[in-house]
């Protein structure tokens, strides 16, 4: 049951097409998955795709499957191959213009789907901060990450205003899907409805003018920003796009390169009375901002605006270290032993070892005193008893090319469950080497284990095992 007071405006902005949106309640909301293209393509997953799928038209990543088929229970999501997301909400980061060598932020993050958009964009370019400022919600982003194979990730846990502290002026594309009402998935969780009747749009849209302020000040001159909601309300859309323009100088709501035709916009100043009587220049710009309507495409309701900072605004820069010190001569003969396996250029002097833990860091090195930071760019593993062991998250960065000790099975292999399970698993054939494998499936890495007179000891991580 929609609230009342919720039904009533929604007549009210819609006006005779009100019924129509309604109507969409009775109808099953859509199921999409997006392809991760750091481990795969498209022609690639539509070869060995096991479910019949469509595609969404305003993203080439991303594809419709049917309710019945079970995406996250199959060996390809371990993999990391796909994301299981929403179709409205691929649009904010397929829209977001980055480039390669970027420095991009994704503010609000968790669970990370949208932030292992911006990763595959930058293709282990650059660097990405991605930010959730629940310590539970930024743990979930952290393994989808590590999962998707992300290699140049700086994984926060803040407030936007501590992250302003540091990052003033700095990055070249921002991604802000803000905390919201949620009114455009209440056909998807009707549940989300006690959430907007307890806290109502004026909590929210209070909360998204301080995130959008502070997203503002960390964008550099010139730089692009996505401000998306999965809501229909106009002062959590508009209004908080007319306050930042109202507030913040240069910034503009620039036109999004896909036309959803006749599904976006709402006049909406004629039921936000406190706009009426100011000056109106802003509100022609905001029109090029897209509501997405569950009646009208095949997808939840969203919103979605892509704003630009002029090349003149007044911006400070912070002095952001770029340039590292070597850390070379810190790293264990273990670990450079173990790297020998790996067919990749690493630049030896973007290791850094943090307590018997090695990471391999984004090629800019920001500095992140007095933030909290759950992982600074790849864990490769950890130090332990004088051998390395390499992380989970590194196995899932490879690609089994790049592995020169690789047991691969076909998706079809009993085995490929067991491994997913923790269990000790046999493979067939001659192999004389004992030590670390990177373990696959069709060619896909799942994760490490350690031979040993043809069995292979699992070392997939434990918290991540098929249920």
């Amino acid at each position: 049951m929609l609230p009342v007071k919720y039904t009533d405006r929604i007549k009210e902005l819609l006006g005779e097409e009100a019924d129509k949106y309604f109507d969409c309640f009775s109808k099953p909301f859509y199921q999409g998955l997006r392809i991760n293209t750091l481990k795969i393509n498209r022609e690639e997953f539509q070869n060995i795709s096991p479910y019949e799928v469509k595609d969404i038209s305003w993203t080439k990543k991303g594809f419709y499957y049917d309710a019945k088929d079970k995406p996250a229970k199959h060996p390809y999501y371990y993999a990391g191959l796909y994301y299981i997301q929403e179709p409205s909400a691929m649009a904010p980061a397929s829209f977001l213009p980055v480039e390669s060598h970027d420095k991009v932020l994704d503010l609000c993050a968790a669970p990370g789907g949208k932030s292992t958009e911006l990763a595959a964009k930058l293709d282990s370019t650059g660097v990405l901060v991605t930010n959730d400022i629940s310590g539970s919600r930024a743990k979930a982003l952290l393994k989808n990450i590590e999962l998707s194979g992300v290699k140049n990730a700086i994984v926060t846990n803040e407030a936007p205003f501590e992250l302003a502290k540091h990052f003033e002026g700095f990055f070249d594309k921002i991604l802000v899907d803000a905390p919201c009402s949620g009114e455009g998935m209440f056909r998807k969780d009707p549940a989300i409805t006690k959430n907007w009747e307890q806290y109502g749009v004026e909590y929210y849209s209070k909360l998204q003018r301080e995130i959008i302020t502070y997203a503002a000040k960390m964008l550099k001159p010139g730089g692009y920003m996505i401000y998306s909601t999965c809501t229909f309300s106009p002062e959590e859309d508009e209004g908080t796009l007319r306050y930042l323009m109202e507030n913040e100088e240069g910034f503009t709501v620039e036109k999004i390169d896909y036309d959803f035709g006749d599904c976006g916009h709402v006049d909406w100043l004629k039921f936000v009375e406190e706009y009426k009587d100011k000056d109106n220049t802003p509100y022609e710009c905001i029109k090029n901002a897209k509501r997405l309507w569950p009646h009208k495409i095949n997808g939840e309701g969203h919103f979605v605006a892509l704003l630009k900072k002029s090349e003149d605004a007044a911006s400070g820069y912070p002095q952001i270290q770029t340039v590292r010190k070597s850390y070379a001569k810190d790293l264990p003969d273990e670990f450079m032993e173990f790297i020998k396996h790996i067919d990749i250029d690493f630049d030896i002097n973007r290791f850094i070892v943090n307590k018997e833990r090695i990471y391999y860091i984004p090629e800019f090195m920001l500095d992140v005193k007095g933030i909290k930071v759950l992982r600074n760019g790849l864990l490769m593993g950890e130090i332990k008893k004088n051998r390395f062991e390499p992380s989970q998250a590194l196995a899932c960065a490879l690609k089994m090319q790049e592995y020169d000790n690789v047991i691969n099975f076909h998706v079809d292999d009993e085995r490929v469950i067991r491994y997913l399970k923790g269990e000790t698993v046999e493979f067939d054939g001659d192999y004389s080497y004992n030590g670390w494998c990177l373990v696959g499936v069709d060619g896909y890495s799942l994760g490490f284990g350690k031979i040993n007179k043809g069995t292979i000891k699992n070392k997939y991580l434990s918290g991540w095992r098929w249920m």
